[in-house]
């Protein structure tokens, strides 16, 4: 059996409503995780991006739909990594058809940059489609 770590799973109706819950419990994890103030808030960013575009553009704010959430921090003893993982039960979109928040006719938007902060705030950023269906989006925090 490999070893998962610490894993805090949080499924929940599509709503902002709920955003500050998840919130708290990334700043708790991160704080545990060993994680400077400033790396926690910039992890607690990409976090509540990430929600908000599942709950928002993946699950079109259906409050029939779920949005999951989870922490993990592996392995077990002296993690390594802080790991969130944040599904949605949309009908999915192709991560090369994100338009480019830099390019000059984008710029001056006021969407669109939630990918960018999250590749930007995070060591590692996997994107992709679920095979049940919906979207993966799986935000990695080195830790020292």
């Amino acid at each position: 059996m490999t070893d998962m770590g610490h894993v805090i799973r949080l499924a929940l109706q599509s709503s902002y409503d709920l955003l500050d819950v998840i919130e708290l419990v990334s700043d708790r994890l991160s704080e545990l995780a060993g994680l400077d103030e400033d790396s926690a808030h910039w992890v607690s960013v990409a976090v509540r991006e990430s929600v908000i575009n599942a709950i928002k553009h993946g699950n079109k704010e259906d409050a029939t739909k779920q949005v999951v959430v989870q922490f993990t921090l592996s392995p077990r003893q002296s993690p390594t990594q802080f790991a969130i993982e944040v599904l949605d039960e949309g009908a999915g979109f192709e991560v090369e058809e994100i338009a480019d928040p830099l390019a000059p006719e984008n710029v001056l938007k006021s969407s669109g940059r939630g990918i960018f902060f999250m590749k930007s705030f995070m060591d590692d950023v996997q994107i992709g489609r679920r095979p049940e269906g919906g979207m993966s989006v799986r935000l990695v925090k080195k830790l020292a």
